[in-house]
């Protein structure tokens, strides 16, 4: 089966999110290299907006609660076929809500990735605050670890509702030793991209310097289709909601 690069799957009908991708029926298409990230933050800051609009180009204003889905495409980094793996987590109102309800898949997912994008929204600045304890209970786990990292602000359109300055967040990246972007996923697709690209090329250079040493991590299971389903279905359910409030109104 031939694969598809992400140019040609925005041409596809509107009617999918994600094309089904192939479980590597030929050896040619198997992909040199496998990156897995985790998207980690607080309630409602938008990872899932943000790891759809990267996925997908589209954004999608209503979610069912965060259960923590895997998402997966093939695509094509610095002239390389890589699979990309991208982890969506769950997240309670505060950090000690996490450690109590979730932290077993959270703490998975954590020794299963290879980088990992931190999420806020510049208008709570609880979801700010809550960035820092979460990078020290990763660096718990991986103590002396090299780890690419992204620090996210979302929310970016609403200026007038900003609670996190740029200073802060930029601050906040150096201290954790990673990448800024402010972005918005309501209305900024290029930035959203150009952020989640610019981790991907770190991890892929990371990964080839380990010369095929075993790298670390929790074997997930593969879904045979990836929650392409789910996609699909909360996209419906969005558009469905919004055609009830028009008809109400």
């Amino acid at each position: 089966m031939r694969l598809i690069s992400q140019d040609t799957m925005s041409q596809y009908s509107t009617n999918f999110l994600l094309l089904p991708i192939p479980e590597y029926p030929v050896l040619d298409c198997v992909p040199n290299k496998i990156i897995k990230l985790v998207v980690l933050g607080g309630s409602s800051v938008g990872k899932t907006a943000l790891v759809v609009r990267f996925l997908t180009k589209r954004f999608i204003g209503d979610y069912e609660a965060n259960t923590g889905a895997l998402y997966s495409r093939k695509f094509t980094i610095d002239g390389e076929q890589i699979s990309l793996q991208v982890q969506d987590t769950p997240f309670g109102s505060s950090l000690t809500e996490l450690l109590l309800k979730v932290v077993k898949q959270i703490n998975r997912s954590i020794y299963w990735a290879d980088g990992f994008v931190f999420v806020y929204s510049i208008t709570d600045y609880e979801s700010y605050r809550v960035i820092r304890p979460l990078h020290q209970h990763i660096r718990k786990i991986h103590p002396n670890a090299n780890i690419p990292l992204l620090l996210m602000a979302n929310k970016g359109d609403l200026l007038r509702a900003r609670q996190v300055s740029s200073k802060e967040g930029l601050q906040l990246a150096s201290e954790l030793g990673g990448t800024y972007y402010e972005v918005s996923a309501r209305e900024n697709c290029e930035g959203v991209h150009e952020a989640f690209q610019q981790l991907c090329q770190e991890v892929s250079r990371m990964i080839g310097s380990c010369n095929g040493e075993k790298r670390r991590g929790l074997h997930l299971v593969r879904p045979k289709s990836p929650n392409m389903q789910d996609l699909k279905r909360r996209l419906k359910q969005a558009l469905t909601s919004k055609g009830k409030s028009a008809t109400t109104l």
